[in-house]
Order: C-alpha cells, then structure tokens, then sequence
C-alpha cells in the first residue's frame, strides 16, 4: 500500500500539469505570427528529440555491448579515428544550420513590419494598465485591444513609467515596452475570439495584475464597435441615479485623474468614456459588474496593491459610490 502512494502522488501531479485550461498557451495560435513561431519551436523539438534518440542509443549499445563479463577482457579502447572524428564534427554542424537558417528567416519575417495598410496601433504601458491608442481612428482606449479578423495590425509599444512586457500567448510574442523607446510586433488574426494576455517584465507589486484582453472581431463587428467608441458618451437621463453620479464623478478626485469626453480631460488613469462597454476592470483583474465597480471605487489599493488610484479624501458615501457605479456603467 506504501508503495502504491508513494508512486500515485506524482503520477497525479503530472496528470494535473496536463488538464487545462490554458488560455495564454502559446501551442495554440491564432495568427500568423504565432504560427511562425509555432512552426519553428516545433522544427528544432523535432531536432532536439532525434539527437536525444540517437544519443540514447548509442549509450545503450555502449552499455550493452561493452558491459563486464566474467573471464572476458576488456574492451581494446579506440584512440585516434579520423573519419570518427570527422562525423561527430560535420554532423552536430549540419543540425545547427538546420535549425540556424529557419530561426533566422522566422526572425526576420516577424520582426515587426507591416504592410502599409495595416492597422496601427500605440500601445503604452502603465503601472499596471495598458493604454492602446488608433492612429488611424483618433480613439482611445485601456485594456482591452480590438482588431478586425484578417487584417494585419501593427502594434508601436513604449511605456510610460518603467520597464514593461506586452504578450499575447496565442497572436504573437513578447515585445519589451521600454520608456523613450518604440518597439513593435506586427500580426494578422485568423479566428475571431477574445485572447488573454498580460505584462511579462516585472515592474513592481501589482505586475502579475497587469493583464489585458484582445478582442478579435469580424470586419464589421469592428466597424460598429469602433462608430461607437468614436460617438461621445450619451447624456444621462434626467433624475436617474447615473445623472447623480457625473454630478458625483465630477466633484470628486475621478475628473482630475481620468478622461470621459467632453465630461473631463484627466490623463493620469485610464480613458472611460466607453469603461461600461468593457467586460472587466483594473486592467483585467475583476469582471466589469456593479459589485467588483463599487468595491474599486471605494478602496482600489486593497484590490489591487500599488494601485495610484486611491482611497477618497473625504471619502465617498454608499449613495455616492452607487450613483458613481450607474453612471459608469451607462457608458457604453
């Protein structure tokens, strides 16, 4: 019975290792970025477990073939063999040329470029949101990243404050987004879906909650939610609990620090004017819903650590945080 757990322990850690899911696996991918990249890392494994296989056999032979037997002598040991020699020298040359010339062409090919009809992205890095801004389309928005399918998009990453790491597993790689400097990934989607990622360079306490989501939509579906991110926010209705709260968000600390257009011009947080649209909160950490709004509302830093969006001074009442939550999620 001891032996039987001793064995079934690891056995059930390495089956939970392959259970799933894994939304940030880069084994799936859904561009032709990460396709390349998949192409390649599964070429040189391919390379990687032959060389493992022949070395493996020929220690097996040697173990094998020249083991100690009672009354035999030992094995006569071989000293100087030219054309030995020259075939383990040609032979490990071959297989790095073999995986030298196609990591080199993958590098080349996602270096970055895009065809000038791309679409052109500004991806700024923030402790601890993402902030994406479309030249083309003069819009802003925070942390959730919209491309039409098929089309190829060419992202300019830097950041704003320290040194961060943009990653999306299943569209392409890790582009290091770096103060004063531009760095840029270039990919085409092929299947319309919403892709998790997040930043992959520790930047300080909250790094593990600097996530953010791609949202691959059809050519159309792109088209309208871009219409209606360009559209200002609609006006309240009068008397509701979301017209109390822009009275409350623009009174309070909320309209220094964030913009809504043609309501604030705050730069410091990210853009809401369309923050009801989204489907989660604080750079992907929470779901966007009135229970997760309000608890950001009334202490971000217990939600998410080194947050700088902090406490209220004075601090907010239960009616004003409400209000706030109605008026928030009335911009769609």
């Amino acid at each position: 019975m001891s032996r039987y757990r001793w064995w079934s322990t690891p056995a059930a850690l390495f089956l939970l290792g392959c259970g799933g899911p894994f939304p940030q696996s880069t084994l799936h991918p859904h561009s032709d970025f990460a396709r390349a990249t998949d192409v390649l890392f599964t070429g040189i494994f391919w390379w990687a477990a032959a060389v493992f296989v022949v070395v493996e056999a020929l220690l097996l032979v040697a173990l094998v073939r020249f083991r100690h037997r009672e009354g035999r002598p030992a094995p006569k040991p071989t000293h100087g063999h030219t054309l030995m020699e020259i075939a383990w020298t040609l032979a490990p040359a071959a297989i790095l040329v073999f995986v030298a010339v196609p990591t080199v062409r993958t590098i080349f090919a996602t270096a970055g470029e895009a065809p000038a009809d791309a679409l052109k992205v500004d991806v700024i890095g923030h402790q601890w949101w993402w902030e994406f801004r479309y030249q083309e389309l003069g819009l802003v928005t925070a942390n959730e990243l919209h491309v039409p399918l098929g089309r190829a998009v060419q992202l300019s990453i830097t950041s704003a404050d320290v040194i961060h790491s943009f990653w999306i597993p299943p569209l392409g790689g890790k582009r290091d987004a770096i103060p004063g400097h531009v760095t840029r990934i270039a990919f085409r989607p092929d299947r319309v879906g919403e892709y998790t990622g997040q930043c992959a360079e520790f930047c300080g306490a909250s790094h593990a909650n600097m996530r953010l989501r791609v949202v691959v939509d059809s050519d159309s579906a792109f088209g309208r939610w871009a219409t209606v991110q360009l559209a200002g926010p609609a006006a309240p209705a009068s008397g509701t609990a979301a017209e109390r709260g822009k009275a409350v968000f623009a009174r309070s600390a909320c309209i220094g620090c964030h913009t809504i257009r043609g309501v604030s011009p705050g730069v410091i947080g990210p853009n809401l004017t369309h923050v009801g649209s989204r489907t989660t909160i604080a750079s992907g950490l929470f779901p966007n819903d009135s229970a997760h709004l309000a608890r950001w509302i009334a202490d971000a830093p217990s939600l998410k650590p080194g947050s700088l969006m902090t406490r209220m001074q004075p601090p907010l009442t239960d009616a004003d945080i409400a209000a706030l939550v109605a008026y928030l999620q009335s911009l769609q």
